[in-house]
């Protein structure tokens, strides 16, 4: 018996419909699988470098990607870029400075070509330019600044974990190794380029001294010092670098309380300073005759400069006040 044709058409979309569900399904459930094994392994090795580690990358391959050679440029001398390549090296990034910027660059083109649609010809290069290319070299100084205060955070703990490990009788080596192996990212990470540094034949002190630049904290730099010092002329450093995770740890605590001594302050500064445009952004939304009735005097567009620059002097004079230095 011959089915009619619109009854087997219908049949074969059906069928390919349900076959198509059924392959998505369990793409979907693969994937699903992968990405949380793929997880449980990361979360084994939890630094970057065990990472690559265990995905068989030698040392020197570990420390051309965690450890790049800088290379001046004319890029270096410009402002908000200057510095890329090290804030790139600061917040965990392992691209260099030309490759993000080509990528910014492209895509502000590509974004560019978008907003031609919307907007006139200035308004899209300068959207295109913020939103490509001023944005994430803000967000990398973001990263930055968070990943330079968990180190700071975690420093601490590593200096205890290498002085306990010196008191019971390991070497230096030894107890860095641990640091690296045993520790999260970022100071995990950090640890493990001065261990590959010690391993591929630099010397030990030349590599804290590398570090301490690299991240370019004062805590760090004490941590320098003493590694020289001892390796120097000797002493007790097990009790040097308890003593300096005690001093690390005070020092925390109180720009903890200050911050929280400070925050009122914080807060009323930002309200006052974003109050003026609040009520300029309402009053013109409300009324925009209230404004707009003047807007044609002769001294309407002096004025206008005059305020919007007394509200950004008055933001910074009030960002000067609370900002504390410590």
């Amino acid at each position: 018996m011959q089915l009619p044709d619109w009854f087997a058409t219908g049949l074969t979309a059906q069928l390919v419909l349900y076959v198509g569900v059924v392959v998505g399904v369990l793409l979907a459930f693969e994937g699903l699988r992968q990405v949380f094994s793929s997880r449980g392994r990361q979360d084994e090795a939890r630094s970057r470098r065990l990472q690559m580690i265990a995905k068989g990358a030698t040392t020197e391959e570990i420390l051309a990607i965690l450890k790049p050679e800088e290379t001046q440029s004319f890029a270096s001398r410009l402002p908000l870029v200057g510095d890329l390549p090290l804030v790139l090296r600061q917040a965990g990034i392992a691209m260099s400075s030309g490759a993000f910027l080509t990528t910014c660059a492209a895509g502000s083109l590509l974004a560019w070509i978008v907003f031609l649609q919307l907007m006139p010809v200035v308004l899209a290069a300068i959207a295109a330019v913020a939103l490509c290319i001023v944005v994430p070299i803000l967000a990398v100084r973001l990263q930055r600044t968070q990943r330079i205060n968990e180190l700071v955070r975690q420093l601490p703990d590593a200096l205890d974990m290498m002085a306990r490990g010196l008191k019971v009788g390991h070497p230096l080596q030894a107890s860095l190794s641990t640091v690296a192996n045993e520790m999260p990212d970022p100071i995990g990470t950090e640890f493990g380029i001065v261990v590959d540094q010690v391993a591929f034949g630099d010397e030990l002190v030349e590599a804290f001294n590398e570090m301490a630049d690299r991240l370019n904290q004062e805590d760090v730099h004490y941590l320098s010092t003493a590694i020289a010092i001892q390796h120097g002329t000797g002493g007790d450093l097990a009790r040097i670098l308890s003593v300096l995770a005690k001093v690390i740890r005070e020092r925390l605590t109180m720009r903890r309380k200050v911050m929280a001594v400070s925050a009122e302050g914080r807060l009323s500064a930002a309200i006052l300073s974003v109050v003026p445009v609040i009520i300029f952004v309402g009053l013109n939304v409300m009324s925009p005759s209230y404004y707009g009735d003047i807007s044609d005097e002769p001294l309407a567009k002096p004025l206008i400069a005059m305020v919007i620059g007394l509200v950004i002097l008055n933001a910074l004079i009030l960002r000067r006040l609370v900002a504390i230095r410590f």
